[in-house]
């Protein structure tokens, strides 16, 4: 079409136009010779009819000089090396490469023969091939060129999020200070950046309104020394371009000076010129009470709303009654606040290092000595009551804010202020979002109108996150590349756990998010067409943007080829993002760049959305207009992420009949083999049983682990220790001793009675003494005294025996007690040395892991080496901590079974002393 245009004075194509076009990377020459060969002029000055130029031809001529060698190798590998591929190979690829596994088959179904055929019949040129059912090298080339093959979901750039949610639900494409195009000091104010702002998607505009010559008001950088314009004329502008683009509401930012007077004004301007799409009053459905929560974008459509300071509800009231009397006196006293303004506070200064940081770094004295006073509370009663659902307050903390929960309050942070809360209190800012509005803006000491990176506060749900839309720089890009999606509406729905109260989410999060699964995504940068018009050096940078644990910059970028900007071939390596945490957030941006680091064209894709598989690029300039030739062409692979070592556990998860049916065929390999199936262990757990587990990719040899077993403690097993059985010996030789006492005591007694009989009868007859009453009386005494000795020498050897007994008890409790100390002593060493071996295996691992990255060639740089690392370390870290908490719960099991067993120990051995005390 372009080259269609490039006519000369009578309306035929110059054929060096043609040969400039390829000039990037062929001689004028060969492009000639080309022309020639498809029969059309081919001498310098020779020029062609526009008519015998056709599509045909010129793809013929294309094809002829920039022959697409990168895809002619995936041609021969999809068709086996045969001249067309048919429709099963058609398959195969489309489905294997050309679709990302983690899609549900039901929503995303699988491509089959009806599909593939209907790609076939769309883009394959040659009719035979149409019949057969057949692709060819050409139709390959169209279909992978095709929208039908573009990198990102083409419904993602129709609307196609949810738009019926409240407004502090969604991101808001919005611009700071507006109406500047150029620097923030001394800099051009214009009517036509409204224009062009809001015709880019821009859904919050900004307007820094000052009295104004003649009673005008006017929109300028005040104190900056910036040209004005006439606030009547945005107004205009706006009307005219508000919703050209897009539907949703417009939200203007007003940073009011103005006097009341001019107030009136600015209120009467937004009545008259935007009528009907003003909103100024609250939808019914939406009142302005706390806890309500705000509108929806839907119920906003083609409706503008004006963020101004507010006065307080009863006086607006009783001013706005006066005013439509005729009665209201406008007393306009610059030097003091009106204490009606809203919560009586003083002017929050908004933007007051916005002006005095540029006034310090830029102006000098003579700037200095105009102070900037801060925007006006001091409101007209007209213009307080269209205000609705963007009251500006003054921001008195988080916790304030959740206490008052009125969600149609909203503040500003300067990016500085933002980022303190961020480090500071990161959850309770996303949680703010969630219910309320929040504005950033630049930091007063970017003169040049430079930007910051807007990813930081997407992280934390910022709604409206202002940028200098004049400066087409990194920022800009990355905020035009986002809201290039549903529709270039202006509009982007959070992620849900952004949203809802009963999610915590912490923006700096760098394991994963409850209910978000990880992903994995590669990047191949295989080949450039149409780079650059000059015969320069190219290379590619691929870049990542989303949480700080998965931005990744300036580490991946290709070879630079020298003198082609025509039709580059990399064939790089691909570039591994490995792990990232939140793909909703993470945008990938394609930067080519020439041989001085001017950058050529870039691209922002999403990878939520994002296609895998063989796709072309189209690119981007750096304001995010669209190229109409350069791209690039690229593989993409996308996958769950998976921790090192359960790829075969993932494997088995995705797919578990071929999973078993490889195991099976293994089994049957083996008993070819002559293995029986009996003969084969069970596999417990990853690494199979009791050996060769992977941790972090690192391959180590368990140890066999021996359970401890001990002896039971018996009253047995104590009486047949050495301690006891020497105290019974001791008083085995106590009880003698006592029995050999008694055995002399009744050996006297007995010779004494003897003697006493014997004396007693002496010299009397037999029936004498048998009738004799002193014998008699001597025989009662003397055996009453000797029962009285053998019962005392029986209770004595009790009483002993009884005390043996008891000390004996004593003993072999107190032997129990050392015993089971002793079994808790050797529980408790092995506990401690698998703690150590455990610890002694994470260093080792630690160690290999450490070798094992920096030894991986496929790590590209020292960056990428140390987060691969640190990722492998985590891993490690998680799995040796998880194997501790196990080896601990052991542990407590363990010891609570053998205190259980000590109790019955104990137990038994009481039984048993009780079964021996009976006898006593």
């Amino acid at each position: 079409m372009r080259l269609g245009f490039m006519t000369a004075p009578n309306g035929k194509v110059p054929v060096k136009v043609i040969a400039r076009t390829f000039a990037s990377g062929k001689t004028e020459k060969f492009v000639y010779q080309c022309l020639a060969e498809l029969e059309l002029p081919s001498d310098k000055n020779d020029v062609m009819e526009p008519s015998d130029f056709t599509f045909e031809k010129f793809v013929s001529l294309y094809h002829k000089i920039c022959p697409r060698n990168d895809i002619e190798e995936l041609f021969q590998s999809i068709g086996r090396g045969k001249e067309n591929i048919d429709v099963n190979q058609f398959i195969q690829f489309l489905n294997d490469k050309q679709r990302d596994p983690r899609l549900n088959e039901i929503l995303y179904p699988l491509y089959n023969e009806k599909r593939a055929a209907e790609i076939i019949q769309n883009y394959e040129p040659n009719e035979e091939n149409k019949a057969q059912n057949r692709i060819s090298k050409d139709g390959l080339i169209r279909y992978l060129m095709s929208d039908e093959n573009a990198p990102v979901f083409l419904d993602r750039l129709d609307i196609y999020m949810e738009m019926d949610q409240p407004l502090s639900h969604y991101y808001i494409n919005s611009s700071h200070n507006t109406y500047l195009s150029g620097r923030q000091f001394g800099g051009k104010s214009s009517v036509e950046m409204y224009r062009q702002t809001l015709l880019a998607g821009c859904r919050c505009v900004e307007l820094d309104c000052w009295d104004g010559a003649d009673g005008e008001p006017m929109i300028t950088h005040g104190r900056a020394m910036c040209t004005e314009i006439l606030f009547k004329d945005v107004i205009y502008a706006i009307r005219d371009t508000a919703f050209v683009t897009s539907d949703y509401p417009v939200i203007l930012s007003f940073e009011n000076h103005c006097c009341k007077a001019q107030q009136h004004k600015l209120a009467r301007y937004c009545d008259e010129i935007f009528g009907d799409l003003l909103l100024k009053e609250p939808l019914p459905e939406h009142p302005l009470e706390p806890g309500v929560p705000l509108p929806p974008p839907c119920a906003l459509k083609r409706k503008i709303l004006i963020k101004n300071k507010r006065l307080k509800p009863e006086v607006e009231k009783q001013e706005l009654e006066l005013f439509q009397k005729g009665q209201f006196v406008i007393n306009d006293d610059e030097m003091k606040e009106d204490a009606s303004a809203v919560d009586g506070a003083p002017p929050p200064e908004e933007k007051k290092e916005d002006v005095v940081g540029v006034d310090v770094a830029a102006a000098g004295d003579a700037a200095q000595a105009a102070q900037y006073t801060g925007s006006t509370t001091n409101v007209h009663p007209w213009l307080s009551s269209m205000i609705n659902y963007a009251q500006p307050i003054k921001f008195q903390g988080f916790d304030e804010a959740e206490a008052k929960n009125i969600h149609h309050n909203m503040s500003s942070f300067s990016e500085t202020a933002g980022l303190g809360y961020l480090r500071s209190q990161a959850l309770e800012f996303v949680n703010y979002n969630k219910r309320q509005m929040s504005r950033i803006y630049p930091r007063g000491t970017r003169a040049d109108s430079s930007n910051y990176m807007p990813q930081v506060f997407w992280n934390a749900g910022c709604q409206m996150v202002s940028l200098n839309f004049q400066t087409p720089d990194l920022p800009m890009q990355l905020n035009q590349g986002k809201f290039e999606y549903n529709g270039n509406c202006g509009y982007l729905l959070k992620p849900d756990f952004m949203r809802r109260p009963d999610k915590a989410f912490d923006p700096f999060a760098d394991a994963p998010v409850d209910g978000v699964i990880a992903a994995q995504c590669s990047v191949q940068i295989i080949a450039g067409q149409f780079l650059s018009d000059k015969k320069v050096g190219t290379y590619v940078e691929v870049d990542m943007y989303g949480l700080p644990t998965d931005t990744i910059r300036r580490e991946f970028r290709t070879r630079m080829i020298p003198s082609n900007g025509l039709n580059p071939v990399y064939n790089e390596d691909a570039f591994l993002f490995r792990k990232v945490v939140l793909p909703d957030l993470a945008v990938l941006r394609f930067g080519v760049y020439d041989e001085n680091g001017k950058l050529l064209g870039q691209r922002i894709l999403p990878l939520d959305g994002l296609q895998a598989g063989y796709r072309h690029i189209s690119l981007r300039t750096e304001a995010n207009f669209p190229m109409s030739l350069p791209m690039l062409f690229c593989n993409i692979e996308l996958k769950i992420y998976v921790p090192d070592g359960f790829g075969d556990f993932m494997d088995a998860l995705s797919d578990p009949r071929a999973f078993l049916s490889a195991q099976e065929k293994r089994a049957q390999q083996m008993k070819a083999m002559g293995i029986e199936e009996s003969e084969i262990g069970a596999v417990k757990g990853p690494g199979g049983p009791g050996g060769n587990k992977k941790e972090g990719g690192v391959r180590f040899q368990e140890e066999p682990k021996e359970d401890l077993k001990f002896e039971p403690i018996t009253a047995e097993s104590l009486r047949a220790e050495k301690g006891f059985g020497k105290a019974t010996k001791k008083q085995q030789k106590e009880l003698e001793a006592m029995r050999k006492r008694h055995h002399k005591e009744r050996i006297l007694i007995q010779k004494q009675q003897c003697v006493a009989i014997e004396k007693l009868v002496k010299g009397k007859q037999n029936n004498d003494v048998v009738n004799d009453p002193l014998v008699r009386k001597l025989v009662a005494e003397q055996t009453k005294q000797w029962t009285e000795m053998s019962e005392k020498h029986r209770r004595e050897e009790w009483e002993l025996m009884k005390t043996h007994l008891q000390a004996q008890e004593e003993i072999l409790k107190k032997l129990m007690e050392v015993s089971q100390q002793n079994q808790m002593k050797q529980m408790s060493a092995k506990h401690e040395r698998e703690n150590k071996e455990m610890r002694t295996k994470q260093a080792k691992v630690s160690v290999e892991t450490a070798k094992e990255v920096a030894n991986d060639k496929t790590l590209r740089n020292k960056a990428e080496k140390e987060r691969r690392l640190r990722e492998k370390n985590q891993n490690n870290t998680k799995k040796f901590i998880e194997e501790r908490k196990q080896a601990a719960i052991k542990h407590d099991k363990e010891k609570e079974k053998l205190m259980k067993l000590h109790e019955k120990q104990q137990e038994d051995l009481t039984r048993d002393i009780q079964s021996v005390s009976t006898f006593f």
